[in-house]
């Protein structure tokens, strides 16, 4: 190539991405596709994604960019097929983007930035006739319009409006801001303005082409079917052949082997800081084709516009990924809440069965009256010396009735202090399960209460086994019927026969060993004996599994009470429902309105 020629010639469409059908001389219907597009942007849109999951923040990230695509180049240019080809001039840092459009269009109609990194308002040069195109939100909706000359200290979320006979009717160029920018509000609003051209006029220079950064941008045009030209821009005068050969071998490996190329010798700046005409004439000449030639236009546009379209489908799935992975996140969160307090209640409902509540203070009270050397002996002479005892227990008639009220209050601590253990248990679990998980660390930050019991917690216990005990007492009443004048029942009243009851439903001795086995089994041996004396053995047997039954049902319901904290934590997350189907609806429609 020499100096300031292309590698193409002038009618040659810039690339666009092998592999893909195309479109550009199939009819379809703009509106029907504009409806449909709209529907899959709100439907993008609306998915918020959050949870911190493992790809949120780059889902989130790729969602903004597909929503942004949509408004700024994919609707406005369904809506307007007839509107300027959009050029947009993007490049690295110093590459001469400003001066090459100064250069192209003859005027000073963008600043150069001398000091970097430069942030200042983007700039759009049109035909004057083609004003109404830009004047409005149309294209870029989110940037604000100024129009005149740029002006130090512009507003670099506006873009500046510039019209200029020396652009043709039916192309616009807008100077972007550096892809690799030290800024991020730079870099992010260059490949906003990027994702919206119908052309990207690439500039680099001989010194950076093979950069990183450019080309990951070139290859995220590809991707979405931006149609691309190269500028290559300072090229000294005896390597033009040399680094447009090098650089024609990395566009084909890339994929973008048809792409135009243009080199652009190394030269002075003239007085107004302009390139000298003959080395952009080639350019310009190129653009003016273009902008001249309705069909050319037309390509490009279509091709840039269903390249665009073809990325829809792609990224859509990607966001329904997303969304899925939302869903997981939170039935996973909720299932871990769930699980630590069912497995906690199963634990509670084992304690009650297993003989750990006849131990310590409910041995010793038991002891008490009882006696432990002869209690085996004296259940054998018969169990009537020892139910005089147990009713004086009881029934407060001797000096006993202390051990009495001791031995059921130790009943009542045991049963509250195993139902507090596990209730913290299960609160500690659950708070360490989210803890653990990417999802649910933001929740336990924002909540450091749902790593323990609720305050409340303690209170509701005592009052959850009062309120047993009345169960329990109930129960006792119910089937006493007419048993109730009985000298037995008499002998032993309600409260007593509530509490030899509340020994048997704790008879298991599955967790004691040595001696407070022989000492539990005895106690409730000695107890069931005494009820079944009154009720027969059938009767206390199910009087047993029913009072169990109504301590777990209570439980469960404090348990669930105490999970509810969790569901309430999730519930502040802002998890839009049905997001992936949404998406995945909305996709089909465009796929069918093309």
């Amino acid at each position: 190539m020499t100096s300031g020629n292309g590698r193409c010639a002038e009618r040659v469409e810039p690339h666009a991405r092998t592999g893909k059908t195309d479109r550009v001389n199939e009819p379809f219907n703009a509106a029907r596709l504009h409806a449909a597009v709209g529907e899959l942007r709100a439907a993008v849109a609306a998915n918020v994604l959050p949870f911190e999951t493992a790809d949120a923040a780059v889902a989130r990230r790729s969602q903004h960019e597909l929503v942004a695509q949509l408004d700024d180049y994919v609707m406005p240019r369904l809506e307007s097929l007839d509107a300027p080809l959009l050029a947009v001039i993007g490049g690295s840092t110093g590459a001469g983007k400003s001066t090459l459009v100064n250069s192209i269009v003859r005027e000073q109609v963008t600043r150069s930035g001398v000091l970097r990194p430069t942030t200042r308002a983007s700039v759009l040069i049109h035909h004057p006739s083609d004003t109404h195109w830009f004047i409005d939100e149309r294209v870029l909706p989110g940037l604000s319009r100024l129009t005149g000359s740029a002006r130090q200290g512009d507003d670099p979320s506006s873009l500046r409006l510039v019209a200029s006979a020396s652009v043709p009717r039916g192309l616009a160029l807008l100077d972007a801001p550096d892809i690799d920018s030290v800024v991020s509000a730079n870099r992010d609003l260059a490949r906003q303005l990027l994702s919206a051209a119908d052309l990207w006029l690439f500039v680099t220079t001989a010194v950076r082409y093979a950069d990183a950064v450019p080309w990951e941008m070139l290859e995220q045009a590809t991707e979405r079917g931006t149609s691309v030209a190269v500028v290559l821009d300072r090229v000294p005068r005896e390597a033009i052949d040399e680094v447009q050969a090098d650089l024609a071998r990395m566009l084909a490996a890339q994929g973008l082997g048809r792409a135009p190329v243009f080199a652009v010798a190394e030269s002075p700046l003239d007085d107004f800081g302009m390139l000298p005409q003959a080395e952009v004439a080639r350019i310009t000449e190129w653009l003016n084709s273009l902008a001249s030639d309705a069909m050319s236009r037309q390509a490009v546009i279509r091709r840039t516009l269903d390249g665009a379209l073809d990325s829809l489908a792609p990224r859509a799935r990607a966001s329904v990924a997303a969304a899925r992975a939302q869903e997981d996140a939170h039935a996973r969160l909720s299932d871990v809440a769930h699980e630590a307090y069912r497995e906690h209640l199963q634990e509670v409902a084992e304690g009650l069965e297993d003989g750990t509540l006849l131990r310590g203070e409910v041995l010793a009270r038991w002891q008490e009256f009882v006696g432990t050397g002869e209690l085996f002996k004296q259940f054998e002479a018969g169990v009537s010396r020892l139910r005089d005892r147990v009713s004086a227990l009881f029934t407060a008639r001797t000096e006993k009735a202390a051990p009495a009220r001791d031995l059921g209050e130790a009943l009542q601590s045991g049963v509250a202090q195993l139902v507090t253990s596990h209730a913290e248990s299960a609160a500690l679990d659950a708070g360490r399960g989210w803890r653990l998980d990417d999802a649910g660390k933001p929740l336990v930050a924002r909540h450091p209460e749902l790593t323990s019991a609720s305050p409340q917690v303690a209170d509701h216990i005592e009052r959850l086994v009062r309120d047993w005990q009345g169960d329990v007492l109930e129960l006792v009443r119910s089937e006493a019927g007419e048993k109730r004048s009985t000298a037995r029942f008499l002998a032993f009243g309600v409260n007593g026969i509530a509490v030899l009851l509340m020994i048997v439903t704790f008879a298991s001795t599955g967790g004691l060993t040595g001696a407070e086995v022989g000492i539990s089994a005895g106690s409730s041996v000695l107890a069931q004996r005494l009820l079944e004396a009154i009720f027969g053995d059938q009767a206390v047997r199910s009087l047993a599994k029913a009072a169990r039954g109504l301590l777990i049902e209570r439980v469960e319901a404090l348990f669930a009470a105490e999970e509810r904290r969790y569901d309430a934590a999730l519930g502040e997350v802002a998890l839009p429902k049905q997001a992936a189907a949404r998406i995945e609806t909305a996709l089909t429609h465009v796929e069918e309105a093309r």
